[in-house]
């Protein structure tokens, strides 16, 4: 019985095998061992890997067999080196077991040289022998002109003449004789002379993809034979654009498995000389079509929206610039719910679409185009959802939710965005022209324009579709053509209806003391937000309170942040104010009272009552209180009511 012995150092294992008859060889202190090979047995392949990889479950050795077969099997003869010192231990270097030889990986380049030039051949044919072919055959009966095939295709029969007929050829050859003859720059250096047809191709490519749009969308026969073809099984499911994107990428693609087979390539081998050569060639007609990859790599994008959202118009176009796209949600504009939504943003349009919940075909469907001439963008505030921001454009005006760094990529994209405006009211030279900003009905509790309070029954609210304002039935009850919406005819309020059609307004009653619009104020208060409010015995109740700058003795009281009149108001002048807690108050509160008058209010944590309390009790004074510092919570329902002013 013997025992199979380890002894490891560094990533050899030393497996000490006595047993069969050995042939041994010295060199350089080193004894090379050839071991005999056994006759075959399937199941001895269990302990090889282990013996090979040294790990501590190795099995022992109990038969002569089981003593030769860790470095043997059924085809071929292993040959391990067994350095001089000890009972013959045998050093395994596993890193050469798995390595590849620099042989091996120039090989391994040829190789794919050959295959990736198959593969494009067979593009190129598809291209000269079966597009070009078939929409020449058509064009010669007459149905569309010659020249636009000839024009489309520039000298893509040129390209593949010499691809098929000469280089794939001259590769097939040299591939075969690899083991005498393993070098590649002699064959490549053949390709440079020929790459002026390439520098024609991707010269003529815009224009070739300019008129395919054209004829595609002129021509029902033209447009019949492409989507015939791209139907084969030979076309992979892809169009003619993706196809003839390949001459204008292959040139590059030369040039990084050539810059690869040098990096492989011993300096004082003989091609070294051949293949640097034509690398330089290479690279420079490379860094001719720099631009026009990017052009190609753009224009193929565009190809995956134009697929993605079901053929729409107007997408594959030369001067269209894909920048960003992704998911986003977006804000209701009656209510604070949100869905979900996806962007495309393009050097000249924004696309608003909608997702479609289908196994297979087109992902969205377009929603709305927004152009990025005369677009403004707004970050606005929202207590629900963080990171909302507002896209106003001519044709609609959308609130969306995203992370701030796409709000930042916006910006950094496309100079539109960064110079926009924080100001996205309409203004009476864009009324009509331009997709308002939509009011939330949660925004308001009184017409904008009548001030009657809204109810379920007899007042519900209305939008008016060229200012945005929340209004009455009453005020709503006028019809007029909007150019933003194609001239469709659309419902819009008393005012904008006396603009936009030049008839005079009829002179309103003078406005109340209470008629002053909360969003008027809110952009320059000394305090404002939300408290509960309860007066005498009665429920109480959230209002928007607020002490104005030009009245800074006076608490107004709205019931919303977008009301254009106040339930009531409050001179501070002369009222008392305490803060003892009663039972019967809530958590927070406060109250101000004078005489038989006494007004509760409760914040919505003690560090903003104190905050009020610190205002108030200097009105009440009748001195002029100071804001407050921007530190809490209260200082951002401020900000939020800016916004909000200078959204309405």
């Amino acid at each position: 019985m013997c025992r199979r012995k380890h002894r490891t150092t560094g990533d050899r294992v030393s497996v000490h095998v006595p047993g069969p008859p050995q042939e041994s060889l010295e060199h350089d202190g080193t004894r090379t061992t050839r071991l005999a090979k056994p006759s075959p047995n399937p199941d001895d392949a269990g302990p090889i890997v282990h013996c090979l990889m040294g790990l501590p479950g190795a099995a022992s050795c109990d038969t002569a067999q089981d003593q030769t077969r860790i470095c043997s099997n059924a085809s071929s003869t292993a040959v391990m080196h067994l350095p001089n010192f000890g009972p013959q231990p045998t050093d395994i270097p596993l890193s050469s077991v798995f390595q590849e030889t620099n042989e091996q990986k120039l090989h391994k380049i040829a190789n794919e040289l050959l295959k990736t030039e198959r593969a494009y051949v067979t593009r190129l044919n598809l291209l000269d022998q079966v597009f070009c072919a078939k929409l020449m055959e058509e064009a010669l009966k007459g149905t569309f002109p010659v020249d636009v095939v000839k024009n489309i295709f520039s000298n893509i029969s040129s390209i593949n003449t010499f691809h098929s007929q000469f280089l794939l050829p001259d590769l097939e050859k040299r591939m075969g004789e690899w083991e005498s003859t393993p070098r590649l720059g002699d064959i490549l250096q053949k390709l440079t002379p020929f790459l002026k047809m390439y520098a024609e191709y991707v010269k003529n490519f815009d224009k070739a993809m300019e008129l395919l749009k054209q004829w595609t969308d002129r021509s029902p026969q033209f447009k019949a034979i492409i989507q015939d073809i791209q139907s084969q099984e030979a076309c992979g499911c892809l169009t003619l654009q993706h196809h003839m994107l390949e001459p204008v990428q292959r040139v590059p693609r030369y040039e990084m498995l050539l810059k690869d087979y040098l990096k492989k390539l011993p300096q004082d081998d003989p091609d070294h000389r051949d293949a640097e050569k034509s690398l330089n060639i290479i690279a420079m007609a490379a860094t001719h079509s720099n631009s026009a990859i990017r052009k190609s790599e753009n224009l193929k994008k565009l190809l995956e929206i134009y697929e993605m959202l079901g053929e729409e118009e107007d997408i594959v176009n030369a001067s269209n610039e894909f920048i960003k796209e992704g998911h986003i949600l977006k804000l209701a504009a009656r209510n604070t719910s949100a869905m979900e939504r996806y962007l495309f943003l393009f050097n000249n349009m924004l696309l608003y679409c909608v997702p479609k919940f289908s196994l297979g075909g087109p992902k969205y469907t377009v929603r709305t185009r927004i152009g990025i001439e005369g677009m403004k963008v707004l970050g606005t505030t929202n207590e629900d959802y963080p990171h909302t921001f507002q896209v106003s454009g001519k044709e609609r005006t959308l609130e969306l939710q995203a992370f701030q760094k796409t709000i930042e990529i916006f910006h950094q994209k496309n100079e539109t965005f960064k110079s926009a405006s924080k100001d996205v009211l309409v203004s009476t030279a864009e009324l009509g022209k331009r997709a308002p900003r939509w009011i939330r009905d949660n925004e308001v509790t009184m017409c904008m324009k009548c001030k009657e309070s809204f109810n379920a029954l007899t007042r519900r609210r209305h939008h008016c579709r060229a200012c945005g304002y929340v209004v009455c039935w009453k005020c709503s009850d006028n019809k007029v053509a909007l150019e933003y919406d194609s001239n469709k005819i659309n419902k819009v309020c008393k005012d904008c209806y006396s603009i936009l059609t030049g008839e005079e307004k009829s002179e309103g009653k003078k406005k109340g003391i209470l008629e002053i619009e909360a969003a008027q104020f809110s952009g320059s208060s000394i305090m404002c937000g939300f408290l509960q409010y309860c007066e005498k015995n009665k429920p109480w109740g959230k209002v928007w309170c607020l002490i104005p700058e030009k009245e800074a003795l006076v608490l107004y009281l709205y019931g919303a942040p977008q009301d254009v009149k106040a339930q009531s108001t409050i001179p501070l002048l002369g009222y008392s104010v305490e803060d003892s807690p009663r039972p019967a108050d809530l958590p927070a509160s406060f109250r101000l009272s004078q005489s038989k008058s006494v007004h509760s209010f409760a914040a919505e944590s003690d560090e903003l009552k104190q905050r009020w309390l610190k205002v108030i009790r200097v009105a009440v004074t009748g001195e002029v209180p100071e804001c407050p510092p921007p530190n809490d919570a209260n200082t951002m329902a401020m900000d939020g009511a800016q916004e909000m002013s200078s959204d309405s």
